[in-house]
């Protein structure tokens, strides 16, 4: 049985910085490569993104086991604490952690992470 679960994440990330960088990092740490067949091998997610000014903030929804809560969102972590991703072009983005962790799933997210179950 797979449940739905939410973390989040603020980073610091100058302007013109990929936005799309700490989700790729998400995606290799929880898949081993940004391509790769469906379904996500540990953990169906999606990262989406929200830029307020140098902020950047995160919302990671994802399907799990319970028991593999703890290491997805320690990868997501772990990830995001690495501070940079090389996209495949080569352009590498930088970012400092200011926070991240677990939250709940949004009432707005419902469905969404209803399709992550699916």
């Amino acid at each position: 049985m797979r449940l739905a679960y939410a973390h989040e994440a603020v980073l610091v990330m100058a302007a013109g910085s990929d936005d799309r960088a700490p989700g790729g990092a998400i995606t290799v740490a929880l898949c081993g490569a940004l391509d790769h067949e469906p379904p996500c091998p540990l953990a169906a997610h999606h990262t989406a993104t929200e830029r307020h000014g140098d902020e950047l903030h995160l919302r990671i929804l994802f399907a799990a086991p319970p028991d593999r809560c703890g290491e997805i969102r320690g990868r997501i972590d772990a990830a995001l604490r690495a501070g940079s991703f090389a996209a495949p072009d080569g352009r590498t983005s930088a970012w400092q952690t200011v926070r991240t962790g677990c939250t709940t799933v949004a009432d707005d997210e419902r469905s969404h992470a209803r399709r992550l179950l699916g």
